[in-house]
């Protein structure tokens, strides 16, 4: 491994950071911030760990992907960092502040080459890592953006359907669209129908004479922007009698989110 230190690039470090870890987020919007902290949440301290500057570009790409990050990044921080546990500092292997100058998130790979946990940092010490790589150049590395684009689909939704949402709101989007792929699994008319109905009553006609097809998009387009009371409204009533999905629903409505720490 190539040394920092020879090459006259001193690491920047944080200590004592306090982690609140999403697992298998490919999304940002779905890193919550720490307002939306709960209770139940896996919070972690962090003794220390290394911050990397880097482009907008590449931020912005670790921050909504699940893709490999650049081995020579990964390198520079191999067990950098340390989980404070027990009174005992237990490396991992690559874990780091990921920032481009103006946001911040914590990366930890679990050992892999993907950014496999996310987690957001507690204001102050975001504030502490952005001042921290205040006139500082940011690290290179070759990368390059995938050419396709990410595609975002029906259980992965594009930043304009879920930024602005609550927690809890985005938690319940999500549980409604598992409901509506369902309703794409059985491709039953009359099952669409009905749930078509629920959310329109007044195209009771037109909807009668769709075919499968268009009252499922129809109803997607529909039900995939924003979200109020109508949108809670069909998502309880769809959960009802299925027990998987009533149970989340439940579990949603009951949790809260409780601020941890300083701001």
């Amino acid at each position: 491994m190539e040394d920092l230190e020879k090459r006259g690039i001193m690491m920047l470090y944080v200590h004592d950071i306090w982690v609140n870890w999403f697992e298998g987020e490919e999304n940002g919007y779905n890193v919550c911030q720490f307002h939306e902290w709960r209770k139940d949440d896996a919070i972690e301290l962090l003794d220390q760990i290394p911050v990397v500057l880097v482009e907008e570009d590449l931020y912005n790409y670790i921050e909504n992907n699940m893709q490999d990050i650049p081995n020579p990044l990964l390198e520079q921080v191999y067990q950098r960092a340390y989980l404070k546990k027990h009174h005992k500092r237990i490396p991992l292997d690559y874990a780091f502040v990921l920032t481009d100058g103006q946001h911040a998130l914590v990366i930890d790979t679990l050992g892999y080459e993907i950014p496999v946990r996310k987690s957001r940092l507690i204001p102050r010490q975001e504030r502490l890592v952005l001042d921290l790589v205040k006139q500082k150049d940011p690290m290179t590395f070759n990368f390059t953006i995938p050419v396709d684009r990410k595609e975002h689909h029906l259980l992965s939704l594009e930043p304009i359907y879920m930024v602005g949402l609550t927690r809890k709101e985005r938690q319940l989007k999500h549980l409604l669209m598992l409901m509506i792929d369902q309703l794409n699994q059985g491709q039953r008319i009359d099952e669409l129908r009905y749930w078509l109905t629920e959310w329109k009553p007044e195209w009771y006609e037109r909807i009668q004479v769709m075919t499968f097809d268009e009252g499922y998009d129809l109803l997607l387009e529909e039900v995939k922007i924003g979200w109020g009371s109508k949108h809670e409204e069909l998502c309880e009533k769809m959960a009802k009698g299925q027990p998987f999905f009533e149970r989340l629903y439940e579990m949603e409505q009951r949790k809260k989110n409780v601020l941890k720490g300083s701001s």
